[in-house]
């Protein structure tokens, strides 16, 4: 078994080839949104560093998941300059704030939910590489490709950290929650086109 193959059995559903058809008719905001999640990855890991100081495991994946997103940011912001892209500013999809109301306000389950949603937005950043792929020009394929090793080990450590805070206690319960939180955001439409947004309900791409 692949790692993304355990990446699909873990999210409840695909992403849908209404995105995927969108996706590749605009590939430059493709590729802005791309690097805008690649910065948000790198800063959720950092203040999760400067909050929870007294966990060395959290401290060292954290800090490596870190210079990794921020590696890929670079790498995404070269393609786009090479082909001409001018990187401006867009807002966020709804998908990543709508993941976290659900997280628990109280410690420890504010940390615990705060991992998942991590590792369900790194399962799925994953899963879209890879549908993405084949459809790709040989340049951007070979990117994207070379990013599943990295996204599924981040999805793994998000996960391997909120059992270890859990102490014992399953978390099967808090994963399945943020899992339908999730589905529903990816099956039902939306009004922008990102990253992460379900498929297109409006007649054009909205910025």
């Amino acid at each position: 078994m692949t790692p993304i193959d355990h990446i699909v059995q873990f999210l409840r559903c695909e992403t849908p080839d209404d995105w995927i058809a969108t996706a590749l008719e605009n590939p430059a905001l493709l590729l802005i949104d791309h690097a805008n999640c690649e910065k948000k990855a790198a800063s959720t890991a950092m203040n999760l560093m400067y909050r929870y100081v007294d966990d060395f495991e959290l401290l060292n994946k954290m800090s490596r998941l870190a210079r990794e997103e921020l590696r890929h940011f670079e790498q995404v912001i070269a393609l786009m300059e090479k082909r001409g892209i001018d990187y401006r500013q867009i807002s966020a999809s709804r998908y990543a704030a709508e993941l976290r109301k659900s997280v628990r306000s109280t410690e420890p389950g504010r940390l615990i939910d705060t991992l998942i949603v991590g590792a369900v937005i790194e399962a799925r950043s994953c899963e879209r590489f890879a549908k993405l792929a084949p459809h790709l020009d040989e340049e951007l394929k070979t990117f994207y490709l070379s990013l599943l090793k990295s996204e599924a080990r981040h999805y793994q450590d998000y996960l391997g950290l909120a059992e270890k805070v859990a102490a014992g206690e399953s978390i099967a319960a808090r994963i399945d929650t943020f899992l339908a939180v999730e589905q529903s955001l990816v099956l039902q439409g939306d009004r922008e086109f990102r990253f992460h947004s379900g498929p297109l309900v409006c007649d054009r791409v909205c910025e």
